[in-house]
C-alpha cells in the first residue's frame, strides 16, 4: 500500500498493492499499521455505501465539531470524480479544491481529514461507493457548500444541466457564506 501527499497538506491518496491472478485479485483497502506508520491513528466507528446511477451529484458536504468526520472513500463499482475541498480557515489552501478519478479499476482511495466538504459526480453507467467514517452521523452538525461555486472552480466530469441533484444540495450556500466551524 502507498500514500501519497496531495498538494492539499494531511488529504491523501491510498493506492493499494493488487494482487492479481488467475481467479480475481485481492488487496489490502485498510490496514492500521500502515496508516499509523504514516503518523495517522484513526479509529473508524461507521461504514457508508451509497449506489448512484450516471449524472449523479452529491455534495459538498461536511459535519462541524465535535461531528467532524475523516473520510476514507471507495468505489466498489464504477467510476466517480470525487472532490475534497479544504475548509480549515487557517489552512495555506483553504478554499482550494482537490479531484481525483476513483474506480473499481484503479482501487484508488481518498482519505479526507476532518476540516473538508467532500463531493462526488457519477461518470460510468452507475458507482457503488464505500466510506469508513471516525465519528457518526450528526444531522444537527451537517452543513455543506454549492457544488457550483464559482470560487471554486469544479470540474465534475459531467454536464451539470443533466446532473442529478438533490433539492438539499441545490441550495447550499457558497463557501463565503458557508457555516464551517473549521
Amino acid at each position: 500500500m502507498k500514500i501519497k501527499e496531495t498538494y492539499i497538506k494531511d488529504l491523501l491518496i491510498v493506492e493499494p498493492k493488487i494482487i492479481k491472478d488467475e481467479r480475481g485479485y485481492f488487496f489490502e483497502s485498510y490496514n492500521k499499521e500502515k496508516f499509523s506508520d504514516f503518523g495517522i491513528d484513526i479509529e473508524y466507528v461507521q461504514d457508508n455505501q451509497s449506489f448512484s446511477k450516471k449524472n449523479t451529484l452529491r455534495g459538498l458536504h461536511f459535519q462541524n465539531p465535535p461531528f467532524a468526520q475523516t473520510k476514507l472513500l471507495s468505489v466498489l463499482q464504477g467510476e466517480i470524480i470525487d472532490v475534497a475541498v479544504d475548509l480549515r480557515k487557517n489552512s495555506a489552501t483553504y478554499g482550494k479544491a482537490f479531484s481525483i478519478l476513483l474506480s473499481e479499476e484503479n482501487k484508488k482511495q481518498l482519505f479526507i481529514p476532518q476540516g473538508f466538504a467532500h463531493g462526488f459526480s457519477v461518470i460510468s453507467e452507475t458507482a457503488c461507493v464505500m466510506y469508513k467514517c471516525d465519528q457518526f452521523y450528526n444531522k444537527a452538525s451537517e452543513g455543506g457548500i454549492k457544488y457550483n461555486d464559482p470560487s471554486l472552480n469544479i470540474n465534475w466530469g459531467i454536464d451539470i444541466n443533466d446532473a442529478i441533484i438533490s433539492e438539499k444540495d441545490q441550495f447550499l450556500p457558497y463557501i463565503e457564506n458557508c457555516k464551517s466551524l473549521f
